[in-house]
């Protein structure tokens, strides 16, 4: 495959990355962590005592290793008292690997040691600076991850913390994307207070979309201050990481569904015409335009509209 000039500087990076935080965790040393075991002694270790038995194929399917190579290891595991072995009865040609006690008390040590190492650099960073440094990772192995191994969407009623997370989340994107300013973060803060403040799980209430764990979506609804038999659909954000799964949809969904059963005849909302990616999902979802009306706001001149869907 031909290597263009920006993909060769970014793999540079990423290497650059790698021998930074192999240095840091101290795998170039001669045995990890301390300890008698290679990087790779480790790792196997590891799988065997997360385990109560395991066929050898397997562990070489899990961490890549070549058959012949880890042979050897559990040879030397073997030899050491470390791994027991015995038929396996599903496969007599394969063996079930499982560690003795004083294998299992080798893995014991090994998983305590690297858990101190963990914590003592997590240690040296802010409570924010650690809560950054998960996010990332978790991001990174989403990314690295197969397609059919990640991208696990789960949309829930919200929780503590979810509140300040989306106004947040409103601010930063809606200023990378469209340069809107403060104005518009202080709106959605108080659209978000006034939601907190009623209470009234009944008739109002909010979802939170999750990939992998991780929060990238949310939506609420309310009762429309004009009508009570109106509810209105407020603060629809999909994180640009987590768009292409149907995200949107299913909080618009999950804002319809509600809405209806608790007795509402109708269903506002209203958008800007630039957010477009938007208006699609409330078109997909039978909203109609209503009215439009140009206004100066969060720093842009910009056309308010008003969307309404049946819910009878």
């Amino acid at each position: 495959m031909p290597i263009s000039e920006s993909l060769s500087h970014q793999a540079e990076a990423v290497r650059d990355f790698n021998r930074f935080y192999t240095q840091q965790i101290g795998v170039l040393d001669e045995g990890l962590l301390g300890s008698s075991f290679t990087l790779t002694q480790a790792r196997v270790l590891f799988e065997l005592g997360i385990r109560k038995a395991i066929i050898a194929r397997e562990i070489g399917d899990l961490l890549g290793l070549d058959a012949g190579y880890l042979s050897r290891v559990m040879q030397g595991f073997i030899a050491q008292g470390l791994v027991a072995r015995k038929p396996c009865k599903e496969d007599g040609r394969q063996w079930l690997l499982s560690l003795t006690p004083e294998g299992r008390k080798a893995f014991r040590e090994l998983d305590r040691m690297s858990h101190r190492l963990t914590a003592f650099h997590l240690s040296r960073l802010s409570e924010p600076g650690r809560q950054r440094l998960l996010n990332l990772m978790q991001e990174m192995q989403r990314l690295l991850s197969p397609a059919n191994h990640g991208n696990q969407v789960v949309v829930r009623t919200h929780r503590i913390g979810d509140i300040g997370w989306a106004i947040e989340r409103h601010g930063q994107l809606y200023a990378d994307e469209f340069g809107w300013n403060g104005e518009f973060e202080a709106l959605v803060a108080t659209l978000f207070a006034q939601f907190a403040s009623r209470d009234d799980p009944a008739r109002e209430r909010m979802w939170v979309a999750e990939v992998d764990g991780e929060r990238v979506g949310c939506v609420f609804v309310v009762r429309n201050a004009d009508d009570p038999s109106a509810a209105q659909l407020r603060c629809l954000l999909v994180d640009p990481k987590a768009r292409g799964l149907g995200i949107g949809k299913r909080l618009v969904d999950a804002c319809i569904n509600f809405a209806t059963d608790a007795g509402y005849s109708r269903m506002l909302l209203w958008t800007n015409d630039i957010l477009v990616s938007a208006r699609r999902i409330y078109q997909a979802a039978g909203f109609s335009l209503v009215s439009e009306e140009p206004h100066h706001s969060f720093g842009h001149d910009l056309v308010g509209q008003m969307w309404e869907r049946s819910l009878q």
